[in-house]
């Protein structure tokens, strides 16, 4: 008896120290990459500001092939939203056009509700290099609250390498 309640306490103290952590976390998170893909600045931008593209291309939509899509709206416009619901590795939440400039950015707002809910911020900006070689930028920030931000070192070390990967996936799909 006596070591299940040293085990408890343990545990407890653990649990106590993370949340007093928390306290003092910051709570907003930040992951931004880059890519440079070999194709005119105008095709990069004309399939990454379609979001049902990001099926082909994005980690994070390809977690479950299998997962329900709704759409609503005209796709490439402000206003779009793909909704999604899947496994747990996919979730559910939806992603929405916020804002566009024409040839250089796309802003969405991305809205998780399961497996936590969440809202974050995503821009993919694009950045003409020559007439045959374009930068693509790629970031994604958010706010975790307490005493969820706790995980953000986490998040953001893993948002950050499914977006590298992503980014090489959006390259060797717009150079062939």
């Amino acid at each position: 008896m006596n070591i299940f309640i040293t085990i408890l306490i343990l545990v407890a103290g653990i649990v106590a120290l993370l949340l007093i952590i928390g306290l003092f976390m910051k709570k907003e998170h930040y992951a931004k990459r880059s890519i440079i893909i070999n194709a005119p600045v105008q095709k990069v931008f004309d399939y990454v500001k379609l979001l049902k593209n990001q099926d082909e291309f994005n980690e994070g939509a390809m977690e479950d092939p299998n997962r329900k899509r709704e759409f609503k709206g005209t796709d490439g416009t402000v206003g779009f939203i793909y909704a999604w619901s899947g496994n747990k590795d996919a979730g559910e939440g939806e992603k929405e056009i916020m804002n566009i400039e024409e040839g250089k950015r796309i802003e969405m707002e991305i809205r998780f509700v399961k497996p936590m809910r969440a809202v974050a911020t995503i821009i993919m900006d694009t950045e003409s290099l020559s007439g045959t070689q374009t930068k693509v930028l790629w970031s994604n920030a958010g706010i975790l609250k307490y005493p969820i931000n706790i995980l953000i070192p986490m998040v953001e070390k893993s948002v950050a390498k499914g977006m590298d990967r992503s980014l090489l996936t959006l390259k060797n799909i717009l150079e062939k």
